[in-house]
């Protein structure tokens, strides 16, 4: 087991090396002397360093000339130091201004600041204007976000490996969903059971909130998990997802509680043909709009289209929903090592709601989920 340990830790670090080396080539590709990068996820990504720093800073700095460096809070420092990051790691305290901090230890690295690379996409307004006021002029036009979700679209199979263990323990988690069904327990009582039984088994983060809902419930397709409680020959919808070295999983599935309405399971019916034809469809070369064709056409066809109120996908990896969307208009060609799902959905308000999820990733020969839990109509007695 020891062995066992080092062995993944040293291929962690090799792959951050790998990943960092492709940021530091970027900058020196577009001449961008800094990259500040700010969404806690990326930092991780390319430091191997993960925290959630709440309203603290936290960041990686990575230069075209010289050495990256972590910035945290002073409270995670040893913390980060013992991480699979190998160059330096500075913080501050509370009550010290960390921008000044950073502008200083910046300095002290290298004479070229004056172009930099930001995440757009993530670094407040606030937190851009306090590294401009202490760098009044250097230019922030590059945008680091771009790169970043390109860099972090195709998978590795280290990465891959992770995120079918993240899956089995979304698989392990449906079937304590399902064992946990009965009359009278309430959604948040079922979110209860599953999170317990996970924790018990060593999982001890979701990668977003657990969704239960039963009946008519579902028609709102992200409405949280309530009181209501689960009632004979109605359909309830699961959708869950658990978190594995940094790694996400995300799968629903919808099964029937007794015998519900013709309505119901032809809902169901169509929306399982959907989620199957598009899995089979998912082929490299296919774009994201061609394959949420697929799914929609079906349910189109079948009288439901203006209740797919949503696109087929998204991407996973570290974060749950992450580039690309598969959705209409992306004409984004689809190729091998990409991650995500394939979720088409119906919701029709007071009547029900289906969704039928697997994330899994593209090979040549096509998609391979990360979850195994049968889709067909699972029907669980009444008791």
């Amino acid at each position: 087991m020891i062995m066992l340990y080092f062995y993944y830790h040293e291929k962690r670090r090799l792959q951050i090396m790998i990943q960092l080396d492709k940021l530091q080539k970027w900058l020196q590709d577009t001449n961008t002397d800094v990259a500040y990068i700010s969404d806690p996820v990326n930092v991780n990504y390319f430091s191997g360093y993960g925290s959630d720093p709440e309203e603290r800073v936290l960041a990686l700095f990575v230069f075209k000339d010289a050495a990256p460096f972590l910035f945290t809070p002073q409270l995670n420092v040893e913390e980060a130091k013992n991480s699979e990051f190998d160059s330096d790691v500075y913080g501050y305290l509370d009550h010290e201004n960390p921008f000044k901090i950073i502008a200083e230890r910046i300095k002290e690295r290298t004479n070229h600041f004056e172009k930099w690379a930001i995440e757009k996409d993530n670094l407040s307004v606030f937190r851009y204007q306090a590294i401009k006021t202490a760098f009044p002029t250097a230019s922030f036009t590059q945008d680091a976000s771009r790169f970043i979700e390109q860099t972090r679209l195709y998978k590795t199979q280290q990465e891959i490996a992770i995120m079918e263990q993240a899956g089995a323990d979304a698989d392990f988690a449906f079937e304590v969903a399902f064992n946990a069904v009965q009359t009278g327990v309430s959604e948040r009582g079922l979110v209860g059971q599953i999170e317990y039984e996970l924790k018990k088994r060593g999982v001890m983060e979701m990668s977003f909130d657990t969704i239960v809902q039963t009946g008519a419930n579902a028609a709102n397709p992200h409405g949280g998990p309530t009181l209501s409680t689960v009632q004979p020959n109605e359909l309830i919808l699961f959708d869950l997802g658990t978190v594995k070295n940094g790694y996400m999983s995300d799968a629903t599935r919808t099964v029937a509680y007794g015998t519900p309405s013709d309505k119901a399971l032809d809902i169901f019916k169509v929306c399982l043909e959907a989620n199957l034809t598009a899995m089979d469809k998912a082929k490299p070369g296919i774009t994201a709009a061609e394959l949420d064709a697929v799914a929609r056409d079906i349910i189109t066809k079948a009288g439901y289209g203006e209740y797919f109120n949503h696109r087929l996908g998204h991407g996973i990896g570290k974060s749950t929903h992450e580039f690309p969307s598969l959705m209409e208009g992306n004409d984004m060609e689809l190729e091998p090592g990409m991650c995500f799902s394939i979720e088409p959905g119906i919701y029709i308000p007071g009547v029900a709601g289906v969704r039928i999820e697997d994330c899994g990733h593209l090979t040549e020969n096509g998609f391979v989920p990360f979850t195994h839990t049968p889709k067909e109509l699972k029907t669980i007695a009444v008791h």
